[in-house]
């Protein structure tokens, strides 16, 4: 494992790539797959709000960046003659492009992903929160907490997060013990501007 990459996170690098990416109905279907495991179209496009046809066509063209793939059938799937579709990994990671253009497909990836955590959020906030036991719901926590550090600082801070955090990624649903629940942690830094 990398240590800039402890997860073993597809990583984007291409700005093209990026530019797909930040389309909300692949980033849904990415999302959904690495969250799921494998789906046809069909199945997708429930989760994604586009019709069959849409979502194959964007299934195919996140193909081409390698961000997902033929996938075989689940273990009892009715249909083996049915195309499916699996996420090439857990999940994925860009680091802020510098040319002009690049960094313009690197903003527009990060609007529709933070778009995507808060969509996540509101829908956890009314449909998820309410019905949890109450144990489960106080692991639930938020924090908004301003740091003064510099730019290595940040990175170092960033890296003993990622640490601390790969071991319960990388093992995934198989490997965790069978007490264990998920539990979604989004984490955005924003850097502010200075005066």
């Amino acid at each position: 494992m990398s240590l800039r990459n402890p997860y073993g996170d597809f990583e984007v690098t291409d700005p093209q790539a990026m530019r797909a990416l930040a389309h909300p109905v692949r980033l849904a279907a990415l999302s959904y797959l690495q969250k799921n495991g494998p789906a046809t179209a069909t199945q997708l496009s429930e989760h994604v709000g586009a019709s069959p046809s849409v979502t194959s066509w964007h299934l195919r063209h996140l193909a081409t960046f390698g961000l997902v793939t033929d996938g075989p059938p689940p273990d009892g799937a009715p249909d083996k003659r049915r195309r499916w579709w699996k996420a090439v990994s857990r999940g994925f990671r860009f680091d802020m492009p510098s040319t002009p253009e690049g960094a313009e497909a690197g903003r527009l990836l990060r609007a529709q992903m933070m778009r995507q955590a808060l969509d996540y959020v509101q829908q956890w906030l009314s449909d998820v929160e309410p019905g949890l036991d109450p144990e489960l719901s106080r692991q639930a926590w938020s924090a908004n907490t301003l740091l003064q550090v510099t730019l290595e600082e940040a990175e170092a801070l960033d890296e003993a997060i990622e640490n601390l955090l790969a071991p319960y990624v990388r093992r995934g649903s198989e490997g965790a013990p069978a007490e264990a629940r998920p539990i979604r942690m989004i984490r955005m830094s924003l850097p502010e501007a200075t005066t």
